[in-house]
């Protein structure tokens, strides 16, 4: 079963199998989004998806977020930059990249303004321009 279909801008179509959604940032106590902490943020949820999904054997890809900069005066640690309200895991699979595989398969991290699940062609555009034929890997049941 699918949680959804995205249509990549190359025309690729890919399915959703299974999606895990975070607040950006839950758990921080203290200090503001700038560049230093959203960085460090960036890595470190990449990292975390890369460790929980090593056993699935498929690779990991890290859509760069998009940062927002709002009117604020800057502090210690420079400029408030702020990310999008929302991490997302996603596992995805399409057809395979050659003909002789069963599937082809990647695992993709992004950030998006809400807790919807990306579908059709209204997903996210930096989501949709995943470049799926040079990273994805094709897998055989």
């Amino acid at each position: 079963m699918s949680l959804g279909h995205i249509i990549l801008t190359s025309g690729r179509s890919i399915r959703l199998t299974e999606l895990r959604m975070s607040s950006t940032y839950a758990g921080m106590l203290e200090g503001y989004p700038c560049k230093i902490v959203n960085d460090r943020k960036v890595e470190w949820l990449q990292r975390a998806a890369e460790r929980s999904f090593a056993s699935y054997g498929t690779p990991v890809h890290c859509v760069p977020p998009s940062r927002e900069y709002p009117d604020e005066p800057a502090r210690a640690f420079g400029p408030v930059e702020v990310l999008p309200a929302v991490f997302c895991v996603g596992v995805f699979d399409s057809a395979a990249l050659d003909p002789a595989g069963d599937g082809s398969a990647l695992v993709v991290t992004w950030f998006q303004a809400g807790p919807e699940v990306p579908n059709g062609e209204d997903a996210d555009p930096a989501l949709r321009a995943v470049a799926w034929d040079d990273l994805a890997q094709d897998y055989e049941l």
